[in-house]
């Protein structure tokens, strides 16, 4: 029996990209037991502004170093009122605003957040599961596997003991990553491909592709599909 798996860092309020791989796959789980990265998409993304592009960051403070992405705590209050003041600012005319309104108020403002995987894992399989309709099994986090060794191989035994027959992977594995090497151990290598996006109505031109979902689903809603690669048209 074959079966797709993917697993990528969680990242705050993810690009629809994010969310095509997720639906090209059988399963998909987090990979959030690696180095914490700074100025990445861990705790920020971007929104369409009247300004520009804008970065919306969630505050973890200076004690990142050496901290893996599931340990990184969020170091500050209000940060979730604010994000979620600004988005609704921006965004309250985009033409399908308020019908997603509801849910995105209560993602922002039902629960205090403290930890970052958390809170991202969270809230990109909300939006996937009840906004998209992804079918896609989540399988949870890479820390219940007990990872080590070198970046080519730490995942390989993971992946066998899930039965993946395939595993997708996003181009910037291409430096560690070969299909020879994944081979060796009965698991076909393929590459996710982000290329060939058509673009949607959006507030404030010019166009952008790379921010955050959230813009594609306040401004295309119940065709937000069409807009994005892995659905059928």
């Amino acid at each position: 029996m074959s079966k797709k798996i993917g697993m990528t860092q969680s990242n705050y309020i993810p690009w629809k990209g994010y969310f095509d791989y997720i639906n090209s796959v059988d399963e998909f789980y987090f990979y959030d037991d690696v180095q914490y990265t700074k100025q990445d998409w861990r705790n920020r993304n971007i929104i369409k502004s009247s300004k520009g592009l804008e970065w919306i960051s969630v505050p973890v403070g200076k004690k990142t170093r050496n901290r893996l992405i599931c340990e990184v705590e969020i170091s500050q209050n209000g940060w979730q009122k604010s994000h979620w003041g600004k988005i609704s600012q921006y965004y309250k005319n985009a033409p399908y605003f308020k019908q997603y309104k509801d849910f995105f108020e209560e993602l922002y403002l039902g629960k205090e957040w403290t930890n970052l995987s958390e809170m991202n894992q969270a809230m990109i399989q909300k939006i996937a599961q009840d906004i998209l309709g992804i079918t896609t099994k989540f399988g949870g986090d890479s820390r219940a596997y007990e990872l080590s060794g070198s970046k080519e191989d730490r995942y390989i035994p993971m992946l066998k003991e899930l039965g993946c027959t395939t595993y997708l992977s996003g181009p910037s594995a291409k430096s560690y990553l070969t299909e020879e090497s994944m081979a060796k151990h009965g698991i076909k290598l393929e590459w996710m491909a982000y290329e060939g996006y058509p673009e949607y109505p959006q507030l404030y031109p010019p166009f952008e592709h790379g921010v955050t979902i959230l813009d594609l689903i306040f401004n295309t809603g119940p065709n937000m599909k069409d807009f994005m690669l892995s659905f059928d048209k």
